[in-house]
């Protein structure tokens, strides 16, 4: 049986958006956080612990950006013009947030300067991801094969409360995260900020999951009708029990599953969107088969990807692996 090549490299660049989102939402969260944190041991002690892996997460984007690009360049070539202001204001975000993760530990004088560098460069980032995600959710106007709308159209009350949600939730990674590389005080009040982070986390997911049903009637068929609608009463009870696991592991004071239930929900949250998109990567307007480059293309692409993502996986594991455990909050990476 031949591979079906669209739905091979959807499920790659799926699982690099998945990625991105899970490794980078935590070190976003940490920044988010740091208001929350006025000492500077405190905050050089949580730059510490994402210090070694904040730029290999990133990578995850660039494969995902890429790839659709180079894969789906229809809906790359569409989905770009409706997104090019919070895009671009991500980018300058993460630029702002990389530049602090350096400069900050070069000068006394600007040191609160770069510190809110960080911090804003975090939590713009994720707003505009979050976004950029509600305004491909809620559908890009399309015409000839390319983008039919307008400069504001990805600005809406449904996009700005994705937008809202996806900062709550890197919140929560981040409190979690702390909680499992750090340690005394600072976990202390890590753990004392993931339990509402989390309460918040999942009203923001069910939100935005009674809305999705409604913005289209592609989604209300897909939740609601057999055998789709099956997901319906499974995911909700997965994200329940996760929620569940993380208030637990919290109340008990269990250091790494905290973390690991958040991104379970995550996780789940992701898989109910693949669930209302699928088969289209333009919501009702463009399937991944439509929006595919040619076959050669693919195979050729798909050769290098068997060899590239798992270097990357290696890496990513590995670099992990050797900064495994708590963060000495007497020593500093830089």
């Amino acid at each position: 049986m031949a591979l079906d090549l669209p739905v091979v490299w959807a499920a790659i660049i799926a699982f690099a958006v998945l990625a991105y989102v899970v490794l980078d939402g935590f070190d976003l969260g940490v920044g988010i956080l740091f208001p929350l944190f006025p000492e500077k041991h405190d905050r050089d002690v949580m730059m510490n612990t994402i210090a070694p892996v904040w730029d290999g997460n990133e990578t995850w984007l660039v494969l995902g950006g890429g790839g659709l690009l180079a894969v789906f360049p229809l809906a790359y070539a569409t989905i770009l013009p409706a997104l090019y202001a919070p895009l671009i204001a991500m980018l300058v975000a993460l630029i702002f947030r990389g530049v602090a993760f350096e400069y900050r530990w070069r000068t006394k004088r600007g040191e609160r300067l770069w510190d809110w560098s960080f911090a804003g460069g975090s939590a713009m980032a994720a707003f505009c991801q979050g976004i950029a995600l509600g305004a491909l959710v809620q559908g890009i106007p399309v015409a000839n094969r390319a983008y039919a709308g307008g400069w504001w159209n990805w600005l809406t009350p449904f996009s700005i409360g994705t937008g809202i949600a996806l900062i709550i939730g890197y919140t929560l990674l981040g409190a979690t995260w702390l909680v499992m590389r750090t340690s005394g005080e600072l976990a202390a009040r890590a753990r004392r900020i993931a339990l509402p982070a989390a309460i918040l986390t999942v009203i923001a997911i069910g939100s935005v999951s009674l809305w999705t049903p409604f913005l289209k009637p592609q989604y209300l068929d897909r939740w609601f009708s057999y055998p789709t609608a099956i997901f319906s009463v499974v995911l909700p009870l997965l994200v329940l029990a996760s929620f569940v696991s993380l208030i637990v592991a919290l109340r008990i004071r269990h250091d790494t599953w905290p973390f690991v239930s958040a991104l379970g929900l995550f996780v789940l949250a992701y898989a109910g969107i693949g669930i209302s998109f699928y088969p289209y990567i333009i919501p009702e307007t463009l399937t991944i088969w439509e929006a595919a480059a040619p076959e050669e293309s693919l195979i050729f692409m798909l050769i290098g990807a068997a060899i590239l993502v798992p270097l990357i996986l290696i890496y990513t594991a590995y670099a992990y692996w050797v900064f495994r455990g708590k963060v000495d909050p007497e020593e500093g990476y830089h």
